[in-house]
């Protein structure tokens, strides 16, 4: 069994050597400057003598992004009929074939036309990355899954493209293409962002400044923990540092459940710490008891839980607390996350007598309890 874990970890090693390097542009919203920060990367590794190719780029008509387009080789793109149109998409095979040093990709949260080889960019993405080419690609901040809810609230907007934060965290590198709210809006007016028949729209929904501002926010405190994680993993890291696991204590309650895994894996990615998601199944949602509706959203949430990096651990029991307290007993757990007193787990907690037991429990041990809203 060693020999081979041993074995297995060698060939990790390897295949991480072997796969391709991932640079990642993140701005607040469409118009910062993404797209036109990836071109002129491609022109300086062009002078550089690497080769380099545009894979997918979409300029949406802007005339400064535009003008970078030329000198720089392309790839193809594969062309597709859906619903009577032609469209065209990322070629992967082509890119694979050519197999150039680097390829720009952008829009990483695109959801490809039915018939693609993958459903996601970023699936098209990991897929060339994995066959040893370098990737420099883009999104928006709205796009990372776990920020969902968060961008919801501000904008009012559900955002469905979405890329899984774990993607996000493979980057190599990731930059931040800042502006401020005043020189974003101003470039809207300008019509440098969209075409005049839209900007009044935008100005009065997504391109609030208000919204602008909470968005410029969101952006800058995701590229500082990626810049913070990779400081903990190339850093030699004190040996005072406590080491921080998260367990998520969700119930059947879909909403509130989904919410609690979100906020915790945003925690989880913040300090660059592994977390898991407990489920107890108590004797009321048995299999053969539990409506079909409410099994559906456990496995949706279980789905998203293990997109964002988390591992899953369902318990049948009795005793919420003594399952909770059990666990971070076995898998070292350093901060145990639940919802809001209306959340349901909560409730059942509060109805044992061993509410405050756990408490006890989990402040004896050094374990902090975050109730998340």
């Amino acid at each position: 069994m060693e020999e081979r874990k041993s074995a297995e970890h060698f060939l990790d090693l390897i295949k991480k050597s072997r796969r391709g390097r991932f640079k990642l542009y993140i701005g607040m919203s469409a118009g910062v400057g993404k797209t036109y920060r990836m071109l002129q990367d491609a022109h300086n590794l062009l002078h550089s003598g690497i080769d380099v190719r545009i894979g997918y780029v979409e300029t949406h008509n802007r005339k400064e992004t535009h003008e970078l387009l030329e000198g720089i080789p392309f790839i193809a793109r594969r062309n597709l009929f859906y619903k009577g149109k032609q469209l065209e998409e990322l070629d992967v095979n082509a890119v694979l074939n050519i197999h150039p040093e680097v390829v720009i990709i952008d829009e990483l949260a695109h959801t490809n036309i039915e018939g693609s080889k993958n459903t996601k960019r970023w699936q098209d993405v990991l897929e060339i990355l994995d066959a040893g080419i370098n990737v420099i690609s883009a999104l928006n901040i709205q796009h990372i899954e776990s920020l969902n809810e968060e961008v919801k609230a501000i904008t009012g907007v559900e955002v469905k493209e979405r890329v899984p934060d774990s993607v996000v965290d493979s980057a190599d590198e990731v930059v931040n293409i800042d502006l401020t709210a005043e020189e974003l809006i101003t470039r809207l007016k300008d019509g440098k962002i969209y075409e005049s028949s839209k900007i009044q729209a935008a100005l009065q929904n997504f391109f609030k400044s208000e919204h602008i501002l909470q968005l410029r926010e969101m952006a800058l405190k995701e590229v500082a923990s990626q810049v913070q994680r990779k400081v903990e993993i190339e850093v030699q890291p004190q040996r005072w540092t406590r080491k921080e696991r998260f367990l998520a204590c969700i119930s059947s309650n879909e909403v509130k459940a989904k919410n609690v895994i979100r906020k915790t894996a945003r925690l989880a990615g913040y300090y660059n710490s592994s977390w898991l998601v407990l489920y107890v199944q108590m004797p009321a949602e048995r299999g053969d008891r539990i409506a079909l509706n409410k099994q559906r959203h456990l496995i949706n949430n279980f789905k998203l839980a293990t997109e964002l990096g988390g591992e899953i651990v369902k318990i049948e029991a009795r005793n919420v607390a003594n399952e909770i307290l059990a666990l971070c007993e076995q898998r070292h757990i350093t901060t145990v996350c639940i919802g809001k007193p209306r959340l349901s787990l909560f409730r059942v907690l509060l109805s044992t007598d061993t509410f405050r037991r756990l408490l006890a429990q989990l402040s004896k041990k050094d374990i902090d309890l975050i109730i998340l809203s």
